[in-house]
């Protein structure tokens, strides 16, 4: 039962974390079109302005991330021009970590440790930005299925295997090629 378990988790993880992404990317950009019904909208906005040294005002940057958002959450639902997503993805999820440093009496109750509700939005960027990674790691044909875990060695096959190398016509250094499992090469 584990091992099926396990196998429709690696099968559906990426997809479904691609339309999570999708659904959370869409929803909220949307609604940094109607002002007053995205919370972070200002915050964002003021962010936008300082990293623009003032150049892009928060009420021409609040529609530029919109836009980008809606993009990015499109991008993720419907699974095309994923490189592209991504891209936008990976240029845009640092600067959310930006009002954390700008503005920490809006993000911090007790800095480092008691973020605000604003801190606590920021924050749960870091399960986005794996999210993206895992969706990111498939784009070129890969997919999150691994191999059936190993069984942990016990001490004496430890011991055991070692000495099997060193009696191996090559003593034991054979060249062994490092692949890992998320991709198909």
């Amino acid at each position: 039962m584990d091992a099926r378990i396990a196998e429709w988790m690696a099968h559906y993880s990426v997809v479904v974390a691609r339309v999570a992404l999708g659904v959370i990317f869409l929803w909220f950009g949307v609604l940094k079109f109607f002002p007053g019904l995205s919370d972070a909208a200002p915050l964002a906005g003021r962010t936008m302005s300082a990293l623009t040294l003032g150049f892009v005002p928060p009420q021409v940057a609040v529609p530029i991330l919109a836009v980008w958002e809606c993009a990015i959450g499109l991008g993720f639902l419907t699974g095309l021009f994923m490189r592209a997503t991504i891209l936008l993805l990976v240029l845009q999820l640092p600067g959310t970590f930006v009002p954390l440093v700008l503005f920490p009496a809006e993000t911090w109750k007790q800095w480092p440790y008691a973020p605000t509700l604003e801190g606590h939005y920021i924050i749960k960027n870091l399960v986005i930005i794996a999210a993206g990674l895992l969706v990111g790691a498939t784009v070129r044909g890969g997919d999150a299925s691994s191999p059936t875990p190993r069984r942990r060695k016990t001490p004496s096959e430890s011991r055991r295997s070692t000495a099997d190398k060193s009696d191996a016509p090559d003593g034991g250094h054979r060249k062994s090629r490092t692949t890992l499992p998320i991709y198909n090469y």
